[in-house]
């Protein structure tokens, strides 16, 4: 029987660890949900007795699971509560151990909630092993499972880091980023391409690598001080096979199990078709997404419970949103409960899912605030817009035809209407999984600041992969090849593009023209809060506007290889021939005439006086 004792009493302990681990390793007072479970590790800890010594929680219960090898402790934390420890006392054949277990003061909650992320913002997308190595020293650790590394190999690590990051924060603040999302960074410690970090080996712990806890809350510390916030890559599908977990399951559904290797069928609209047969709807949601990827499953309440607590306990440390992983393969009865578990404790959180799909329904149903009649209600506020992904990149490679070209533009955000708010929404023109936008518009420039410009107007929130702004370009076959190096990064590179006299020719063009764009947004309402109204594409010219109160930005894309007429009579709604403007990208004061001649592969941001 477990005995809960309330009085306080010595002991001694021993040199022999019954708990090997402790998940959360440590947790707050004051947090609005005052339940707490905790996952112990140890050999046959189910065979020992407990006590807890406390006067701030009540241990409601212990669980045990098939394997001995795991408790779990259900506790109480009391509202009145303070910062201090909660004295647990293992015992077993004669050995005892003392756990003083801390209960944290928040620096978190009503006074310095996160800061979510919204129109008005910039983001900036890193993969940390590829874009700048700050401290050498961590480069190969001892006793991991990967040792190599080897700049020449997209597979393997090359030495990029968190030091590195921060050693370049003041280079993102002034292109104007306001927000750094890194792909993930805690330990994976798997034995081949760990680099890019989606195969976590445990939860609780950067990895040594890249640094260590005390130095990513730094970074965290080093960009709020910059007005930068912070978002965490979470993977709730699935975790590496050399996780600590995976090697001794607590129990054999912690996983999505088969018979033999089954990926999913990456078919996302199994989950509300309503033909589907039920095997393909269960190879989508339970399938193992590579082979050294094990398939989580959140339906198991305990390792629901381990993945939320872990991204709370993340959360209270200092990050502001989320983008969650494969977001379309997580069971979907486990997403809303574990958003609306975060949403009870930070209540205006902000998190937006991967949804790479194909078509704007398949898309909108994983929106919280979508209008499609289904069963499902995910709660999130916001989808990485891959339906917009594929929009742009056609509308600037393809003519225009009834539906095709910038027409495909039109009527992918006509089909806004199936979500509440599509302005939280991500855009984007590449990432760590896509083709080097560079390289998908044929290394034109005028075709590539076309789409930024389009990036930095459109509804939504712009996010801008590494590199971008150099120029940086290649195709994703495979994925490695648009993962390299950021030149600079390391203290060997031949040429450094962090420092602004080496940037010469396109690259220079480039990037003061993403800077200009992105200080520019940064201060116009229009752009950050306003609404979009545009009109159907004609003859490969795409025309919108963006508006706030009296103020409106009128955008022009000309997609074409040749010069095109624009009539203004036909906006006289928005606006009207002689009216002032100011032209953004070229820096001067315009009147608008009745008939503008649009430059071939051109872009016109108009700011309307």
């Amino acid at each position: 029987m477990w005995k809960f004792l309330l009085f306080l009493f010595s002991i001694n302990c021993f040199a022999q660890n019954l708990v090997e681990r402790l998940n959360p390793p440590y947790w707050w007072v004051n947090m609005n949900n005052t339940q707490l479970q905790l996952l112990v590790y140890g050999k046959d800890i189910a065979q020992c007795q407990l006590t807890l010594v406390s006067d701030k929680a009540i241990l409601k219960s212990v669980e045990t699971v098939e394997n001995p090898n795991y408790l779990f402790l259900n506790l109480e934390i009391y509202k009145t509560a303070t910062a201090g420890n909660l004295n647990f006392l293992f015992s077993k054949n004669g050995l005892t151990q003392q756990i003083n277990y801390q209960l944290k003061k928040r620096e978190r909650g009503k006074n310095n909630p996160p800061q979510a992320l919204s129109p008005a913002d910039f983001i900036y997308l890193i993969m940390p092993d590829r874009f700048s190595n700050g401290d050498s020293l961590n480069d190969v650790i001892e006793n991991t499972a990967e040792t190599t590394l080897n700049r020449d190999s997209m597979y393997y690590r090359h030495g990029g880091d968190l030091q590195g990051i921060i050693n370049h924060l003041d280079y993102l603040k002034d292109l104007g980023i306001t927000a750094l999302w890194l792909n993930p960074v805690i330990e994976n410690n798997q034995p081949y391409e760990s680099y890019h970090g989606y195969a976590a080996t445990d939860h609780y712990i950067i990895d040594p690598r890249l640094g260590t806890n005390t130095l990513y809350f730094k970074l965290i510390d080093e960009c709020h001080k910059r007005g930068i916030k912070m978002v965490q890559d979470v993977v709730h599908n699935h975790i590496g096979d050399h996780h600590w977990l995976y090697k001794d399951l607590p129990a054999k559904n912690w996983l999505h199990n088969w018979p033999e290797y089954t990926r999913p069928n990456y078919r996302a609209t199994t989950l509300f078709d309503p033909y589907v047969a039920q095997a393909d709807k269960q190879q989508m949601v339970e399938g193992w997404f590579d082979t050294h990827m094990p398939d989580l499953n959140q339906d198991n309440p305990h390792v629901a419970n381990y993945l939320t607590q872990n991204n709370i306990w993340w959360i209270e440390q200092g990050i502001d949103a989320f983008r969650l992983d494969t977001y379309a393969y997580s069971d979907p009865d486990f997403l809303p409960l574990w958003w609306k578990r975060v949403t009870d404790e930070y209540p205006n959180f902000f998190a937006f899912g991967e949804t790479w799909v194909h078509g704007n329904a398949t898309q909108n149903y994983y929106h919280g605030q979508n209008k499609i009649k289904t069963d499902f209600n995910s709660g999130l506020p916001a989808l990485t817009d891959f339906q917009l992904y594929y929009a742009i990149n056609e509308a600037l490679t393809q003519p225009q035809g009834w539906t095709s070209g910038t027409a495909r533009l039109y009527y992918t955000l006509a089909k806004d209407y199936q979500i509440e708010n599509p302005y939280n929404n991500i855009l984007f023109l590449d990432n760590h999984d896509l083709s080097r936008f560079y390289s998908m518009v044929n290394n034109d420039l005028d075709l590539f600041k076309m789409g930024i410009g389009w990036l930095m107007t459109m509804r939504g929130i712009p996010c801008m992969y590494y590199g971008t702004e150099i120029l940086m370009q290649n195709f994703s076959d495979p994925d490695g090849k648009v993962r390299e190096d950021f030149p600079g990064g390391w203290a060997n590179d031949s040429l450094n593009l962090f420092n602004p006299s080496n940037r010469i020719g396109n690259k220079k063009l480039a990037f003061d023209y993403i800077q200009k764009l992105a200080k520019w947004r940064a201060t116009n309402q229009a752009i950050t809060k306003g609404k979009l109204k545009h009109y159907i594409p004609e003859n490969g010219v795409y025309v919108y506007f963006r508006m706030y109160d009296n103020q409106q930005v009128m955008v022009i894309m000309n997609t074409n290889n040749t010069t095109q007429n624009l009539q203004f009579k036909r906006f006289k709604k928005n606006v009207t021939p002689y009216q002032k403007a100011y032209n953004v990208i070229e820096d001067k004061q315009i009147t608008l005439p009745q008939n503008m001649a649009l430059s071939p592969k051109s872009i016109y941001i108009l700011q309307i006086q």
